[in-house]
């Protein structure tokens, strides 16, 4: 249903106006007289507006003063709008600030997932996907940062593919072939990483891409062409920026779609298709063997 009704007649409107009115007082624990004193009128004006039966509205002050001490929106008060909460906690609801811990395997991301479960999921990871990562591939990245705290990661880990294997979501991961690229070459962010771990790490993304397509399925995108940052998209439920410390988690359907379009912007641009997924790693594992 739209946030926004249909126009009535003013004695109606009235009508409406005064049984949410009603309501609000009732919804929020006061009486006439606190609203009284919260909006500074007289008890005798709110208990004359409450019981007249005519066209008549108060004036846009008074209508804002009860808004406000009541904790409703105007517009709802007044019949122009179905949605009770006050703008300022609409946004709130929409948008949201999550604490991130410094592996992206953790309980918020879990929860996520079971929240779409049946969904199509749309990830972009800030690096390799986390879920495909080999148990000495995630040793060497999280053990700087988590220390011992790192077996349990693994293990969350190893829980969480567990689920995606079971689940009824499909999964697009979209990341650049840069990124995959300087993982091979031991560049960048991966410098130091031993030959050993990227051979088994690439070993597993070719072998867990074969098992789980077509309900995973990996794109690699140039990013001299397309930028993204780290972003998943959990169906038409909510959508999470990766920040670093934080995640940016917006739940409104205008937000979401615009993610989901940016996401399958990245798909439609893809250099390497999950069909040539496992020839491009093959091809990886060969450069380094």
């Amino acid at each position: 249903m739209s946030p926004y009704m249909t126009s009535v007649d003013k004695r109606d409107r009235a009508a409406l106006f005064r049984d949410r009115l009603a309501a609000a007082i009732t919804l929020a624990g006061s009486n006439q007289s606190k609203l009284a004193r919260d909006t500074g009128v007289d008890r005798s004006t709110l208990s004359q507006l409450l019981r007249d039966e005519g066209a008549r509205l108060p004036n846009a002050q008074l209508v804002a003063a009860c808004a406000s001490a009541l904790g409703v929106s105007a517009d709802w008060l007044l019949g122009l709008s179905d949605l009770p909460q006050q703008a300022a906690d609409l946004v709130a609801a929409a948008m949201t600030m999550t604490q991130a811990p410094r592996a992206l395997i953790d309980e918020h991301i879990f929860t996520w997932h079971k929240e779409a479960e049946g969904y199509k999921i749309r990830h972009v990871p800030a690096g390799l996907p986390d879920m495909v990562k080999t148990d000495a591939m995630l040793r060497w990245e999280y053990a700087p940062s988590l220390g011992k705290t790192t077996e349990q990661a693994i293990g969350a880990s190893k829980d969480r593919l567990a689920w995606m294997q079971t689940a009824r979501s499909d999964y697009e991961i979209a990341f650049s072939m840069c990124e995959l690229s300087s993982f091979a070459k031991a560049e960048g962010y991966y410098t130091g990483l031993p030959r050993d771990i990227r051979l088994d790490q690439l070993h597993r993304i070719r072998d867990l891409h074969d098992q789980m397509y077509p309900s995973m399925r990996i794109y690699l995108y140039d990013q001299r062409q397309l930028f993204s940052a780290p972003v998943t998209v959990f169906g038409p439920l909510l959508a999470v920026i990766y920040l670093g410390q934080n995640y940016l988690v917006f739940r409104d359907r205008d937000r979401v779609a615009a993610l989901t379009n940016h996401f399958d912007g990245l798909v439609r641009s893809a250099t390497i298709s999950p069909r040539d997924m496992t020839a491009h790693v093959d091809g990886l594992i060969v450069g380094i063997s």
